[in-house]
């Protein structure tokens, strides 16, 4: 690529010795003379700026004619009347797209040069190679304007100031950035309608290649197919991204990928695999052998300058451009692709859905649905995970409500869990042979794999061996790099068989008699395997959500009495009630009913573990939903207490100067026990209100309070001696 010359020094004119300038340098006679009127003696003290871009690589390569004749402008600017060493080209810009100005430097430093006022004319091919976004473009010759600073193209010199030079400046803007859109859009057609036919290709997927006849084709591998069927495979027994990554790192399986670009394109290589990779793979379409095109669109609302990849957001199916289903050669059927979307979209950690499972104790995460207002209840284990919760609270976090209901997990799991167990019962031999195959299955797939590995490295050690062989014994140069090169490839091989012969020994390819005989015994106790505690709650959770759609909780009011729908696969539903623990005893809904028994056996004078005893028999439960004890019947008996309201005549003294004890108390500040021994001791008056309240009321006029005060006081001394005319209290007046 030609490079321009980039002239550094902007001094000006240097002055003869009669201080008149020097004359100008004659122009060679290869370049013939131009003028212009609009050219100042102002303009040619500054430089000429001449702006040299192209839209792609491809075409700075290819399209030499165009860079040439923007780089001849500089012999343009020489025959306007400008010094060759006035004479700046700016060509940083070259392999960039003029639709924008972000990320170009020539431009940016174009602009900064008319700002200082530095740039007589700025000089280009066409306007189109400044800019081709009329805002851009309008912002550039404003700027021109306001320093004045010409423009010029091969059509001739504009001022920016001039209205039929702005007019026609306006005009080139409008007709390049129309350009742009035309030739864009004549290729994007172009591209459609090839991708329409289904031929349109760039990169090929992993586990396939490039094939001239049908555009994409197996990896002729063995070992990348089996891999990459082994992916689908584990993430349709798994069911999320995570748990297939871990089991491929415990297994230490990697991906066949071919790189795009790089010294190793097109070479198999084997990578670890990560997160992003197998999302990749399970939302491609092409695996299931649908050519599909218009997946992806730049969203221009979150692009960021700086970030060419930046902005790329994904196109629901429906509004896909292209979908051409059994295509391609596929890993999958286009069912299972539409399966495992799903299934990805549900394992998105979000309130609308259902999530993947997980390894907390509760069961029904994801699944339990609030029967008041249809929103998914939320697991919470309040610091204890022995302990979970159900709650709904997508009222309080939305409007700042109240909770709708809540449930401790315990009761429904239990639920679930007993279902589930006569669901599975029937079908406990089929699935125990079912076992048996799945694990047969896996043994085999993985003993292929290893087999594939170890075939793989013996002949990598094979071809090097030859390479070292057919190396002339003399060009030690060369012989002890291939002689390092065999060696490692052995010690590769050394290595896999190592690991295979450890497979081997921990999982033989065949189920032994006591395996099988095993998996039978588990089937028919399939309670004590359920319980077990080899099995997982992310286990009991996946095996749930194959059965179950979800189920649907309905709290009675605030009783501890529970309404639960659970909509099975396959349409049929089933009703159940359960019981939750409260908090309240006015919460039982036969609150009303045990009080009355409770009552009905405490005035039959039995005690309070005989009428636990009873309440037990008679089917009452605490709010724990527990058997009842002495001390929960003790608790009901203080319910059972009359309560006086306030004001009525009960709590009012029936005569003048009495008070209540604990009144009196607050009076002398004598705490009630030390007044109830005044009152024993006959060192006051006092009388007890009849019925089964029996509250004291104690007599003390002005005189028998100052008496008691003075009482107090001496029983706070250390000696306490007590005056006899203390503890005789006043005669109290007959009524």
């Amino acid at each position: 690529m030609k490079t321009a010359e980039k002239i550094a020094t902007m001094r000006q004119p240097s002055a003869g010795p009669d201080n008149q300038p020097n004359v100008k340098p004659e122009i060679p006679p290869t370049i013939v003379r131009l003028s212009s009127p609009k050219i100042q003696p102002r303009h040619l003290e500054k430089l000429a700026v001449v702006y040299v871009r192209q839209s792609s690589p491809q075409q700075v390569l290819q399209h030499r004619e165009s860079t040439d004749r923007q780089y001849a402008f500089g012999d343009r600017a020489v025959a306007f009347g400008w010094p060759r060493e006035r004479v700046l080209i700016i060509d940083e810009d070259l392999g960039k797209t003029g639709r924008t100005t972000d990320g170009r430097a020539g431009f940016q430093r174009l602009v900064t040069e008319v700002t200082l006022n530095h740039v007589g004319i700025v000089m280009g091919l066409e306007m189109s190679r400044l800019a081709r976004s009329s805002k851009d473009w309008h912002d550039l010759f404003e700027t021109c304007g306001i320093f004045g600073t010409l423009l010029a193209d091969e059509d001739g010199v504009y001022e920016s100031n001039d209205p039929n030079d702005r007019l026609l400046l306006g005009l080139k803007g409008i007709m390049s950035e129309m350009e742009l859109h035309i030739m864009r859009s004549r290729l994007e057609r172009g591209r459609l309608n090839k991708a329409r036919r289904g031929e349109l290709f760039s990169h090929a997927p992993m586990g396939y290649v490039r094939s001239a006849e049908s555009g994409l084709a197996f990896d002729p591998d063995e070992q990348v197919q089996h891999v990459m069927r082994l992916i689908f495979a584990k993430f349709e027994e798994l069911g999320s991204a995570a748990a297939l990554l871990h089991y491929l790192v415990r297994e230490k399986i990697r991906l066949g990928i071919r790189p795009y670009h790089g010294p190793n394109a097109g070479q198999l290589e084997w990578r670890r695999p990560c997160t992003p990779t197998l999302l990749m793979i399970l939302h491609n379409p092409t695996y299931a052998g649908a050519y599909t095109f218009g997946r992806y669109r730049i969203d221009p609302t979150r692009k960021i300058v700086g970030r060419p990849g930046s902005g790329v957001v994904k196109v629901p199916m429906d509004d896909w451009a292209v979908l051409r289903n059994d295509q391609l050669p596929a890993y999958i059927t286009w069912e299972q692709y539409l399966a495992n979307q799903k299934r990805l979209d549900q394992n998105q950690t979000r309130h609308a859905k259902m999530g993947a499972p997980r390894d907390g104790p509760a069961l029904l995460a994801g699944l339990a649905i609030c029967g008041k207002c249809g929103h998914r209840l939320m697991v919470s284990y309040g610091g204890k995970a022995s302990n979970p919760a159900y709650l709904c609270v997508q009222e309080r976090r939305q409007y700042g409500g109240k909770a709708c209901q809540s449930i401790v997990a315990r009761p429904l799991d239990e639920l679930l869990s007993g279902q589930m167990l006569q669901v599975l019962e029937p079908a406990a031999l089929e699935l125990s042979v079912q076992a048996s195959a799945n694990l047969q299955q896996e043994r085999n797939r993985l003993s292929r794999h290893w087999k594939q590995s170890l075939e793989r490295t013996r002949y990598d050690s094979a071809r090097a061996a030859r390479q070292y062989q057919a190396v002339e014994p003399e060009n030690r140069l060369v012989a002890r790099e291939l002689e390092r090169q065999w060696e490692k490839a052995l010690l590769s091989q050394r290595q896999v068989e190592e690991e295979f012969d450890r497979f081997q020994q921990k999982q033989p390819q065949q189920l032994t008699s006591e395996e099988e005989e095993m998996i039978l015994s588990l089937s028919t106790d399939l309670p004590a395997l359920w319980n077990a505690p080899t099995t997982s709650s992310a286990d009991r959770q996946t095996i749930i959500r194959h059965l179950v759609e979800r189920i649907v909780v309905t709290v009675q009011g605030v009783t501890e009495n529970v309404d639960v729908t659970i909509h099975w696969a396959g349409g049929f539903t089933s009703q159940h009630e359960i019981r939750r623990p409260v908090l309240r005893y006015e919460q039982l809904h036969n609150y009303d009913q045990l009080m009355k028994r409770v009552a009905e056996l405490r005035d039959a004078k039995q005690t309070g573990e005989q009428i636990a005893e009873q309440l037990n028999r008679e089917g009452f439960y605490t709010t724990r939903l527990q058997s009842f004890k002495a001390h929960a019947v003790r608790q009901l008996w203080s319910r059972l207490k009359p309560r006086i309201p306030k004001g009525s005549p009960a709590r009012r003294p029936p005569q003048s100067d009495e008070w209540w004890l604990a009144d009196l108390s607050l009076k002398l500040s004598v705490p009630q026990p030390t007044l109830h021994c005044w009152r024993q001791w006959g060192w006051l008056h006092g009388r007890k209100l009849p019925g089964k309240i029996g509250r004291w009321i104690i007599w003390a006029d002005d005189d028998e309070l100052n008496r008691l005060i003075r009482l107090r006081d001496n029983s706070q001394r250390p000696e306490k001696r007590y005056p006899v005319e203390l503890t005789t209290p006043n005669p109290r007046p007959t009524t």
